[in-house]
Parts: C-alpha cells; sequence; structure tokens
C-alpha cells in the first residue's frame, strides 16, 4: 500500500477518510507533523485531529477514556471527533496547551485500515490551506495543494460530497461539551 509506505517514511498524503478529504502523516512523527503545518500555513497554536483504528487502539494514546467517551463513541450516528484531556506518544504539535488531544475513530474500512497498518495515529486535517473552506469532495480541492503532497491516495474520489465531523471535548471529569456541531 503506497499511502502506508508513505507514512512511514515521514510522507505526507491525501486521503479520503470518513468525513472529508483529508492531509494526514504519521502522529507520532514530529518532523512530518511540522512539515503539514508548514504546507497548510497553520499556526501551531492550532492543533489537529489524529484517527485511529478502534477503541483498543485509542488506549495507547489517551491516558484515560472518560465513561461519557466511550458512551458517545457508542452513540453515534455520524462520525465524532473527540478531544480528550490527558493524551501521550504522539507529538507535541498536536496536544493543546491545556495537554488534551482530539481524536476520531473513522468509520470507513479504508481509513480504518490505514491506521491498522502504520500502528500509530493518523493526523487528519481538511485538504485546503489554512482560512480557506474545506473542501467537501476530491474535485474541491486545490491544485496547487494537490501537487504538494507526497502521495494521493486514488481511492474515495468519485465518492459523494461529505461533511466534518462533530467535535466535542469531555473533561477529566466526564463533562462534555460541544466545539462543532
Amino acid at each position: 500500500m503506497k499511502a502506508l509506505e508513505t507514512l512511514q517514511r515521514g510522507g505526507i498524503i491525501l486521503y479520503p477518510t470518513d468525513t472529508i478529504w483529508g492531509l494526514g502523516c504519521d502522529a507520532t512523527n514530529d518532523e512530518a507533523v511540522e512539515r503539514l503545518f508548514r504546507l497548510k500555513g497553520r499556526p501551531s497554536s492550532k492543533a489537529m485531529i489524529s484517527l485511529v483504528d478502534s477503541i483498543g487502539s485509542l488506549r495507547n494514546w489517551v491516558s484515560n477514556i472518560p465513561e461519557a467517551a466511550l458512551r458517545e463513541i457508542m452513540v453515534s450516528k455520524r462520525p465524532l471527533t473527540i478531544v480528550y484531556p490527558e493524551v501521550n506518544g504522539i507529538s507535541v504539535n498536536l496536544i493543546a496547551d491545556d495537554g488534551s488531544a482530539a481524536f476520531r475513530i473513522p468509520q470507513n474500512e479504508f481509513t480504518a485500515e490505514l491506521c491498522r497498518r502504520l500502528g500509530h495515529p493518523l493526523v487528519s486535517t481538511s485538504a485546503n490551506f489554512a482560512g480557506e473552506p474545506s473542501p467537501s469532495s476530491y474535485d474541491r480541492i486545490p491544485e496547487n495543494l494537490k501537487v504538494m503532497v507526497d502521495y494521493t491516495c486514488q481511492t474515495g474520489r468519485g465518492s459523494a460530497e461529505a461533511s466534518p465531523s462533530r467535535i466535542i471535548k469531555i473533561d477529566a471529569d466526564g463533562s462534555v461539551s460541544v466545539i462543532r456541531e
């Protein structure tokens, strides 16, 4: 799998997620994460989402998964990103000042399998430049961005238009707040 090889050598990929098309790299590779921030023109103070293939994998990166998070994952009908209070092992650029970071378990097999094979979280940020609208389909990704990545996945190019995930934040005490509906 060319996407996996690219990630393993520290590259950046353009790939379809369970939401919109994303830019990604190995979330444990500081150099790749920094490069992705530069490519997007995004300030490093705005953390990015990471994807993992399962709750089991999530436990490797989130110190304490509150029960409220497990409930939300189980009942969510659409893609759900959760900001967890205590994380470890991922690039410091993906962790907010308060020690939290965002993770999602993708609901499409391609992305989940890519995460599984990588064995690390996969950064997932919208395939656009900072401040521009998130593209809802492959055709809406800026052409100059497409040539800046190390590999573009062939899967999912004809997929219907999509929208970003719902984002919630769960604090250490289990309280839930909605960041993006």
